[in-house]
């Protein structure tokens, strides 16, 4: 700073601050965002990757779909220690099962997994995928690199982004009124509109979304005040976190009453057919295909008289075809946000179908309970339909948000750039990275679609061929724009991601699925939402390729003395 020249503002200083957390970044969290609104709708993804999953139509009656599934069971894994069954919703065609086989190593690594027809118990052989498992993750551990280390990598720009959007709103003392300002065809003054439009429109929910994500992160970012208080047992530290005393039950316990089952069970007798059968301490055999109907039934009863309307969403069988079984009904979604997704319970014995246990909810700590509020809306997990489809409208707005302040960087610098002459490298670098960034990363979103169904069913490692596919297409479109004019390499790019999403929803029913015709008149939510949502990414490419047709400039009538013409073409 000069001796003469006056000490910035806060204004000003926010200002610096700003553009370099947006721009150093801006690429991750494009990312980030993009993969992370993609993940609202997890469960609709896998269900989409899996074409053999469709063919599964679930009854009405729950109770059906449950005796079907127990009785699968009782084929498929009649000498387990514990079922557990996840029931279809409107999210899920199939019967989701997990259980654990005698001696099984402890956690994930003895946990064997099937997906059951809804209407016959069977199980359906699908094919290999990470489905949008790999999106998810990717969205906050990124991919080919140790878990911890892409979480602080995504920790440390979620830092940085949370600075941008307070600077952001610190810098523009006109924000919301702005907001309601838009100039068209005025270069760098509409990109800012745009800007500071998509910001404000949804500026709760970034807010939310960036502190919420830090929290989430706390445990991976700031590790020291837990490791310090339990020792380093961060089992611990969760189960406490989350209102649960050691050993205890609660949210996420399904698998651990499973896990704490132990090896003793499998030295008992008293195993009792193949069908789902259990027999108590010498009594008579239960037919738990039969007798689930009534504890569904009491279930639904109890819970509503406690003002819940929820249906049963989790069966979980312990000790099945043994002495002393029992059956855990676990009810579909949470009244509550402050105990993350918890939902009531109830324990019933098999034979018998009386109720043993009302297992209460966790109750966690103010602070556990704040920061479960805040999980709670970052994961979107208690969302139904209608604000599953707002929180990813609000990702969608959160991207472009970011896609335009990348832009913005280079739009600012253009009179720079045709006072120079020429471009310099740091700029074409920008502009280079933000097209094969922004419209890229799309395009190898959609390569990873076409690919779970154009690759073959029975080729090895399929899964990581997926994912390569993905990266591959990612870096075709780097170098794609690397060696194409911006604007030119833009618009192909837009073209193309537009017409790979538009004709998802065509591919599915060509390679096994469901087309949108009949998923609408079998009432599949989740194959129509997935196809629905692939629509809404075409139409917004398309709308952007359709801009950049309309607004092709005649450069070849440049004023004389205007800059060559490759340095007009620096934005969309």
């Amino acid at each position: 700073m000069r001796p003469d020249s006056k000490p910035e503002g806060i204004r000003q200083s926010m200002s610096w601050l700003h553009t370099w957390t947006g721009i150093v970044p801006g690429w991750l969290l494009y990312a980030v965002f993009f993969t992370g609104t993609l993940s609202y709708f997890l469960d609709e993804v896998n269900l989409w990757m899996k074409p053999e999953l469709h063919a599964s139509v679930p009854a009405a009656d729950a109770a059906r779909i449950a005796a079907v599934a127990l009785a699968g069971m009782g084929k498929l894994a009649p000498d387990a220690n514990s079922w557990t069954l996840e029931l279809p919703n409107e999210r899920q065609t199939t019967v989701s099962a997990t259980w654990r086989d005698r001696n099984a190593p402890a956690g994930r690594a003895g946990t064997k997994r099937a997906e059951l027809d809804a209407a016959t118990g069977e199980k359906i052989d699908t094919r290999e995928t990470r489905g949008g498992s790999f999106l998810y993750r990717f969205h906050f551990e990124l991919h080919a690199m140790d878990r911890t280390t892409g979480r602080w990598i995504v920790g440390i720009a979620t830092m940085f982004m949370f600075v941008a959007i307070i600077s952001g709103v610190i810098t523009h003392k006109k924000i919301f009124a702005e907001f309601f300002t838009f100039r068209p065809k005025k270069g760098q003054r509409s990109w800012l509109d745009a800007h500071n439009a998509t910001a404000v429109l949804a500026l709760p929910f970034h807010i939310m979304i960036t502190f919420s994500g830090l929290l989430l992160l706390m445990a991976t970012l700031m590790p020291w005040g837990a490791d310090a208080a339990y020792d380093g047992n961060a089992q611990a530290y969760n189960m406490e976190r989350r209102g649960m005393a050691p050993g205890g039950q609660g949210q996420g316990q399904g698998q651990g009453e499973q896990r704490n089952a132990g090896g003793r069970e499998g030295r008992e007798g008293g195993r009792e057919g193949r069908g789902g059968r259990s027999r108590d301490g010498g009594g008579e055999a239960v037919d738990l295909a039969a007798a689930i109907g009534p504890m569904l039934a009491q279930a639904r009863t109890e819970w509503k008289n406690g003002g819940s309307n929820h249906e049963v969403g989790r069966i979980t069988v312990n000790r099945p075809n043994k002495p002393g079984a029992t059956v855990e009904l676990r009810a579909h979604g949470s009244d509550s946000l402050t105990t993350r997704g918890a939902s009531a319970r109830l324990v019933f014995d098999a034979a018998t179908g009386k109720i043993k246990e009302r297992p209460p909810l966790p109750t966690p700590s103010a602070a556990s309970a704040f920061g479960n509020v805040f999980a709670s809306a970052h994961m979107g997990r208690f969302a139904g339909p209608t604000v599953r489809w707002l929180l990813f409208l609000s990702g969608v707005v959160g991207t472009a948000m970011v896609a335009t302040g990348l832009v913005l960087w280079v739009v600012k610098r253009a009179p720079e750039r045709r006072k120079l002459g020429r471009t310099p490298f740091g700029h074409r670098l920008v502009e280079v990275t933000n097209t094969g960034v922004i419209t890229g990363l799309a395009l190898a979103t959609g390569a990873y679609f076409w690919l779970n169904r154009l690759l073959p069913v029975e080729l090895a490692e399929r899964a990581a061929w997926e994912i390569n596919g993905f990266f591959l297409a990612w870096l075709a479109a780097l170098v794609h724009a690397a060696l194409r004019p911006a604007r030119a390499a833009w618009l192909e790019q837009c073209i193309a991601v537009a017409v790979m999403f538009v004709l998802l929803p065509v591919l599915n029913p060509l390679t096994g699925g469901h087309g949108l015709d009949r998923s609408i008149a079998l009432g599949q939510a989740g194959i129509v939402g997935f196809d629905f949502a692939m629509l809404a990414i075409a139409a917004l490419f398309g709308w952007i390729a359709r801009h950049l047709i309309r607004k092709d400039r005649p450069l070849a009538k440049a004023a004389p003395g205007a800059a060559p013409a490759e340095l007009t073409e620096v934005t969309p």
